[in-house]
C-alpha cells in the first residue's frame, strides 16, 4: 500500500473534525493538502471513507470501519515507541541470564528478587549453564549475563565478584570424621571422592585438584554425577566424600554433616561475567544495580 503515516493522521483528525478546514489547521498544513492525502487514502483503499456535501463531512461506513482500525493502529504504534524508548534506556526488556550451581545455591536469588522489584518490566530468562559452557554462550550472544566460577580471565569479558564461599565437606552422617569439628584437608587424602562430572564440573574440579595437590594428594574419585542433588545423594548413601562450597548450608538434605577445612584459606569465587564494552542497555542497568546494590569493583579480563 503506498500511503504513510501522514495520510493516517490526517484521516483520523479529519473523522474527529468532519472539517478539513479546522482538521488542516490542526495538523498545520493547507486544506488543499488536507484534501489531496485524503484522496489519495480513498484511491489507495479503493472504497469512499468520507461522504462530502458543500455544508458536511461525514463517515461512510466504510471509513468508521477503517477508523477504529487506524485508532488500534495508532495505538500499538505508540506502544511500539515507548517501547523502543524505553528499552534504549533499559527500562524494559529481556535478560538472559545464566547460573550454575553455587550461584542458585547461594545469593543469587535474592539478587534477581531485589532487581525484578526494582525493574518489573525487564523479564529475566534463567538457564543452568555450566561455567566453561558459559563463556561460549557469552561470546556466542546466547545469553546476556552469566554467573559462574571465577575468576574471569577471559578477552572481552568484565566481571564483578558477586560471592565468596569456603571449601567445605559433605561427609555421609556415618563416616567417622563427621564427629571432628574441623578437619585438614591432608585427613581426606585416603577417602573415596564423590564428585561433579568433567562436563558440567570441569572449573570447579580444576580447582579442587590444584588445591588437593597443594596438600600432598590426588583425590581419589570413585563416583561422578552430573548434579548437586546427584552428589548429595551418592554421599548419604555412603558413596564417598565430597568437597563443595559453603552455600551448601542454605540447602536442607538429610543424611550429610557438613565440616570446614580448617587449614584451606581458598575461596570459591561466583563472578557475574558479560561482554565488555556492553552494547546493551538492559546489561547496564543490571550491572549498575550489581555494583551500588553489593558493592566492589567491576574487573575487565
Amino acid at each position: 500500500m503506498r500511503f504513510d503515516l501522514r495520510h493516517i493522521r490526517s484521516f483520523i483528525v479529519l473523522a474527529e473534525t468532519l472539517h478539513f478546514g479546522r482538521a488542516a489547521e490542526r495538523l498545520n498544513m493547507t486544506q488543499p493538502g488536507m484534501s489531496r492525502l485524503i484522496g489519495e487514502l480513498e484511491r489507495e483503499v479503493g472504497v469512499p471513507l468520507f461522504r462530502r456535501t458543500t455544508r458536511t463531512v461525514e463517515l461512510t461506513e466504510a471509513g468508521k470501519a477503517f477508523l477504529g482500525e487506524c485508532a488500534l493502529a495508532m495505538d500499538r504504534l505508540d506502544r511500539a515507541v515507548s517501547i523502543a524508548r524505553r528499552t534504549a534506556k533499559g527500562e524494559t526488556g529481556i535478560l538472559r541470564i545464566a547460573y550454575m550451581d553455587f550461584a542458585i545455591n547461594g545469593r543469587l536469588p535474592e539478587l534477581l528478587r531485589s532487581f525484578s522489584r526494582m525493574r518489573p518490566d525487564i523479564r529475566l530468562e534463567l538457564s543452568f549453564i555450566a561455567t566453561l559452557k558459559q563463556y561460549e554462550a557469552l561470546l556466542a550472544d546466547r545469553i546476556d549475563i552469566g554467573f559462574l566460577i571465577g575468576p574471569v580471565d577471559q578477552p572481552g569479558l568484565a566481571s564483578y565478584t558477586f560471592d565468596r564461599d569456603r571449601y567445605v565437606v559433605l561427609l555421609p552422617t556415618t563416616h567417622p570424621l563427621s564427629n571432628v569439628r574441623n578437619l585438614r584437608l591432608s585427613d581426606l587424602a585416603r577417602e573415596p571422592f564423590v564428585l561433579g562430572s568433567g562436563e558440567n564440573w570441569g572449573a570447579f574440579r580444576n580447582q579442587l585438584f590444584a588445591l588437593c595437590h597443594r596438600a600432598g594428594f590426588v583425590p581419589d574419585i570413585v563416583q561422578e554425577a552430573s548434579s548437586s542433588e546427584g552428589i548429595f545423594g551418592l554421599v548419604a548413601a555412603g558413596a564417598g566424600i565430597s568437597l563443595y562450597a559453603s552455600c551448601v548450608r542454605n540447602l536442607q538434605r538429610r543424611g550429610i554433616v557438613i565440616r570446614e577445612i580448617e587449614d584451606t584459606p581458598d575461596q570459591l569465587l561466583t563472578c557475574a561475567a558479560w561482554i565488555s564494552p556492553t552494547q546493551s542497555p538492559g546489561v547496564q542497568v543490571f550491572v549498575d544495580f550489581l555494583s551500588q546494590v553489593w558493592g566492589g569493583q567491576i574487573a575487565s579480563a
